[in-house]
């Protein structure tokens, strides 16, 4: 490809994102159908065979023991290196921030809250939901387990069920549900799929989770995707209270009433470089406040008879004292440098004074 080419498509691309942003007509919004409460059903019961599972000390905990003393870290020691990179995006920080970039930009182009409303209403969900699982049950993890052949449950561990797995199926998979698009939303699908399934697999591979571990975590990350259309109503009554919020700040701004910590906090922003300030409108209700004592004392000068002064604009006062100051800085000395008159003095009797010291 030549350079030319490159540098067309380039301006395609930056002409595209400087355009006014704009709403879509419709944006797409899942539904609870049937085919979802269906889905919803089957993932939640084999969420509780697992716990069950894992209560009875069952077939499942034995699997666990047995991969554990596999030590797949050791198998294949090449791939420690790669997979230990690889499970960050399954950590709540880094893929938290990630998402919200994108999903806040999404929000600016298309003048809608709903992308980030969505993602820290799942967020909420996925801390309440997998942090009191994991503090009832307190699961103890391989490298800290005790006995062999037991569950480690009520141990005051905190693995069960896995935190990074179901953190990658719902980080990742918000961006499926939000999908604006059909054939998006499929491929985003198959995305966000083998992502959390890699995940999941690498934190086993590490044995820093059990295999129970990992399979609960995908079923919570499941369950909370596929409820979030139950949580729509309260996602668009917040997105409407936030921009009602805006509209009486904006409002309050303009009108000069905006609340005083706010109003503090903008004060430097808007009165730097002298381009913006803020601006107080005058109550008709209110008295107006007595002038300052430097302004009386220049009202009340007296004018010279026969003397028309000249007309001047209005003074504007405001609450900081002002230095008063001739209008025209005199260009000689203060006081007369002309001699006394000695005749003066000399008619009325007194003694003549020298002119100069002495």
């Amino acid at each position: 490809m030549r350079t030319d080419q490159i540098l067309t498509r380039l301006e395609r691309v930056f002409a595209r994102l400087d355009r006014e942003p704009e709403r879509p007509a419709h944006l797409q919004t899942p539904q609870m159908s049937r085919h979802r409460v269906v889905l919803l059903g089957s993932t939640l019961a084999f969420y509780l065979a697992i716990v069950v599972a894992v209560l009875t000390t069952s077939w499942l905990v034995r699997l666990d023991w047995q991969i554990m003393f596999f030590r797949p870290y050791e198998q294949w020691p090449q791939l420690h290196a790669f997979l230990d990179y690889l499970v960050v995006l399954g950590q709540r920080g880094p893929t938290a921030v990630m998402v919200a970039a994108w999903l806040g930009w999404r929000s600016w182009r298309q003048h809608t809250l709903r992308p980030l409303i969505t993602l820290g209403v799942a967020l909420l969900l996925l801390n309440i939901t997998v942090g009191s699982v994991k503090l009832g049950l307190g699961r103890l993890g391989p490298h800290y387990a005790t006995e062999i052949g037991s569950a480690e449950l009520f141990a005051g561990g905190d693995i069960f069920p896995s935190g990074h797995t179901a953190n990658a199926v719902v980080t990742w998979g918000i961006l499926a549900y939000l999908a604006s698009t059909v054939v998006t939303r499929r491929v985003l699908s198959v995305v966000s799929a083998v992502v959390s399934l890699s995940v999941g697999a690498t934190t086993v591979y590490l044995g820093t989770h059990w295999v129970s571990d990992v399979l609960l975590g995908w079923s919570a990350g499941l369950l909370i995707l596929l409820a979030l259309p139950w949580f729509e109503p309260l996602i668009a009554r917040t997105e409407a209270y936030v921009f009602e919020l805006r509209e009486l700040l904006r409002r309050r701004a303009e009108t000069g009433r905006m609340p005083a910590p706010v109003a503090s906090a903008l004060t430097p922003l808007l009165s730097a470089g002298g381009k913006w300030r803020l601006v107080r409108v005058a109550d008709p209700t209110e008295e107006p406040a007595p002038a300052p004592a430097a302004a009386q004392a220049v009202a009340q000068t007296a004018v010279p008879v026969g003397h028309t002064p000249a007309p001047r604009p209005a003074a504007v006062l405001s609450g900081r004292p002002h230095v008063i100051r001739s209008e025209r800085t005199p260009l000689t000395p203060v006081g007369s440098r002309r001699p006394a008159h000695t005749e003066r003095a000399t008619a009325r009797g007194a003694a003549p004074r020298p002119v100069a010291g002495g």
